[in-house]
């Protein structure tokens, strides 16, 4: 596709402020490959991302290792950047990875990997995050920065469609044995995720679902949005799914934590 500029403002802020990014995974993660439309481009989030206030929530809150603000703004850099998760998301991802003492992880959708090395940085030196992307070229932008980092080793990083290795998981017998699980791939197969993650991922375990807001699309889902459906199904099952608490974050572009009972 064409390379889009990543946003119309001056690059100081682009990199400082807007580009710490509402998470797009633009249905390119882990699956079907397609540019965002322009309409991914306004937010309807609770917070925009260059307002007064999200700026004092990063200020305030954001401790970020230094290599992962070196992989922030090389990814700031990519014209698919506005993809990546927003940092103050992936820094509560991790702070829920150490509280539930994880050591087996699996990621949906890798991009460069910024969330991916922010979930290795807080596990045990036997950590795994089983990482899952169809694309290794983003990944190539972070592995130099992993292995800076020293985790290297806890990221097993698997190039294929992400439902192939999930069910390359349960027939290796890995079911309920892992602690957290991350989705932020392709929309349309957000279910089929979510189902497979709940088998893999044992009681008590996480699995975190990103752009539940879909940029506000979920509130009235177009026949021919087939992300915007898809999400909005799952945003409905979600509520009524007695296998799982749930809580549904107005961070980044939405995310819904559920808690396996």
């Amino acid at each position: 596709g064409s390379k889009m500029p990543l946003l119309s403002v001056p690059k100081e802020v682009a990199v400082g402020t807007a580009m710490l990014g509402v998470a797009f995974a633009t249905g390119m993660l882990a699956g079907k490959r397609r540019p965002p439309t322009p309409a991914a481009h306004t937010e309807t989030g609770m917070i925009g991302k260059s307002s007064p206030l999200r700026q004092y929530i990063l200020d305030h809150s954001l401790r970020e290792h230094p290599i992962l603000k070196k992989l922030r703004l090389l990814t700031g850099d990519h014209p698919w950047g506005r993809m990546m998760v927003s940092c103050e998301q992936a820094q509560l991802m991790a702070n829920l990875v150490k509280l539930i003492k994880a050591k087996k992880v699996i990621e949906i959708g890798v991009f460069t990997g910024y969330n991916a090395l922010n979930m290795a940085l807080v596990l045990p030196d036997n950590g795994r995050v089983i990482a899952c992307d169809i694309n290794e070229d983003y990944a190539k932008i972070g592995r130099p920065l992993w292995k800076e980092a020293g985790v290297e080793h806890k990221i097993d990083l698997r190039i294929k469609p992400a439902i192939q290795t999930l069910d390359e998981l349960l027939a290796n017998g890995e079911a309920e044995t892992f602690d957290f699980a991350f989705i932020d791939a392709d929309k349309e197969s957000y279910n089929e995720y979510y189902e497979k993650c709940l088998r893999l991922v044992k009681k008590g375990g996480i699995i975190a679902i990103d752009n539940v807001f879909w940029n506000g699309k979920v509130l009235k889902p177009r026949k021919d949005d087939l992300a915007a459906q898809s999400i909005h199904r799952l945003n409905e099952k979600l509520l009524r799914d007695a296998r799982v608490n749930i809580s549904m974050l107005p961070m980044g572009d939405g995310v819904t934590l559920a808690f396996k009972l």
